[in-house]
């Protein structure tokens, strides 16, 4: 996740606030002096910076804080909230209302991600029930038109375009008339880029707007370009009026500065975030969530919608009852682990949950792997897959000899199951902090 770094920085400033007890406004004022520092580091505009520290200043010197019995507590609150309104304030939906068909604009430079957030994006609104049609409005970048109507296959959605002789506004029109005669009720623009901002570019953009008046004007932004996407969302906001950003790379190891700068330096929100390569990967962005997940608080929310969208809700309720008897067995860990991976790293899963933030959870299998797995659970008599904890060294080398793998494999196999079985323990104690989650 691109916030990691400066979770780890805020997590260990706040850390030494809680141990001082009491605080003066000296502590305060060191304590943000780390936190500015870490802000800069992460690449967050200087003059958003100056800002944010100034807000947190102001409301940490007022008396009831620095008089309250747990003042670090209250300062990571204020911290928690001003980042909040850094991020946007609030969640904006996208705006699709109005007589159909609903214009959508992708905006941004070469390779922040347009193509393949526009695919994104229409899945979504097709998981949605609408009926979505992807126009290519490149008619420059090599191969472009195709790069789309693949995306467009693999979302299941329709697609169109022209000749690369003919004008992107001609074809972002058309394609608009197309959606009326076919009645699909949202288009999908996906327009060129360049690899820096130019006139031409900015010219066409303009003239992609007024031929087919988009109801939504998204900027797509990649995350790793720090500041500089400030900038070209100040220029392309300047020409288009866009209505939202859509954050790309969020998953890399990026500083994530252009997710803490660009909503305050725009003024426009950002409405979605790209956290993979798979089209899955793509979520509404909830600065609450963010905010909270940059403080180490988790993020139960958007993990209770990743299991009620992955799993069979038959197959949770049997496995909330074995929970609730501590029972979990190394095949319910099969099953289990096959069905995780369809929500994405366990890892990150768990770093999700209040507590475990910064939790270091070695459950991540890679697809290949699976098949040694099972080969090895499968080697195990129905004793031990019930009860891993009689597997000694004996046993453990005759498993390894009949699944054609090594002890040591066997080893790391019982460590996994071992931690996920006490993970899993722990949370499923946790009903009154995790509230209606269940993710097994």
């Amino acid at each position: 996740m691109a916030f990691e770094s400066l979770a780890s920085r805020l997590a260990d400033t706040f850390k030494k606030l809680r141990g001082r007890g009491k605080l003066s406004e000296k502590d305060i004022n060191q304590g943000l002096r780390e936190v500015r520092l870490a802000l800069l580091e992460a690449d967050v505009n200087f003059k958003v910076v100056r800002e944010f520290i100034a807000n947190v200043r102001e409301r940490c010197l007022d008396a009831e804080v620095l008089e309250s019995l747990t003042p670090a507590q209250q300062v990571i609150k204020i911290v928690h909230q001003e980042l909040i309104s850094l991020l946007g304030g609030r969640t904006h939906p996208l705006d699709i209302s109005g007589p159909p068909p609903a214009v959508i604009a992708l905006y941004g430079l070469q390779g922040s991600g347009k193509t393949t957030t526009a695919g994104k994006l229409a899945l979504q609104l097709k998981k949605s029930g609408r009926r979505v049609l992807l126009v290519s409005c490149d008619v420059y970048r090599p191969a472009a038109q195709k790069q789309l109507e693949v995306v467009a296959g693999m979302a299941g959605v329709s697609f169109f375009t022209l000749s690369d002789r003919v004008s992107p506004e001609v074809i972002a029109k058309k394609g608009v008339e197309k959606a009326v005669e076919s009645a699909h009720n949202v288009v999908i623009l996906d327009t060129a880029g360049r690899l820096q901002i130019d006139d031409e570019m900015m010219d066409e953009a303009r003239r992609i707007k007024e031929a087919t008046l988009p109801r939504e004007r998204l900027l797509v932004v990649d995350a790793m370009t720090g500041q500089e996407a400030c900038q070209v969302a100040e220029e392309f906001d300047r020409v288009v009026d866009i209505t939202g950003v859509v954050l790309t790379k969020l998953d890399s190891d990026a500083r994530g500065g252009a997710a803490l700068s660009i909503a305050k330096v725009t003024g426009k929100p950002i409405k979605f975030a790209s956290l993979g390569e798979k089209l899955e990967d793509f979520q509404v962005f909830h600065p609450d969530r963010m905010a909270s997940r940059i403080l180490g608080m988790g993020d139960v929310l958007t993990l209770i919608e990743k299991a009620e969208a992955a799993f069979d809700q038959q197959k949770v309720a049997q496995m909330e009852e074995k929970l609730r008897r501590k029972q979990f067995t190394l095949e319910d860990f099969m099953d289990q682990m096959k069905e995780v991976k369809k929500m994405g790293s366990f890892g990150d899963l768990i770093r999700m949950i209040p507590g475990f933030a910064r939790a270091q959870v070695d459950v991540d299998f890679d697809p290949k792997e699976l098949a040694r797995v099972e080969a090895i659970i499968n080697s195990m008599t129905p004793e031990e897959r019930q009860n891993p904890d009689i597997i000694s060294g004996s046993r453990r080398r005759r498993i390894a000899r009949g699944s054609g793998t090594t002890v040591q494999e066997v080893n790391r196999l019982l460590k996994q199951f071992f931690q996920a079985r006490k993970m899993l323990f722990q949370m499923g104690s946790s009903d009154k902090r995790l509230g209606r989650l269940r993710l097994f």
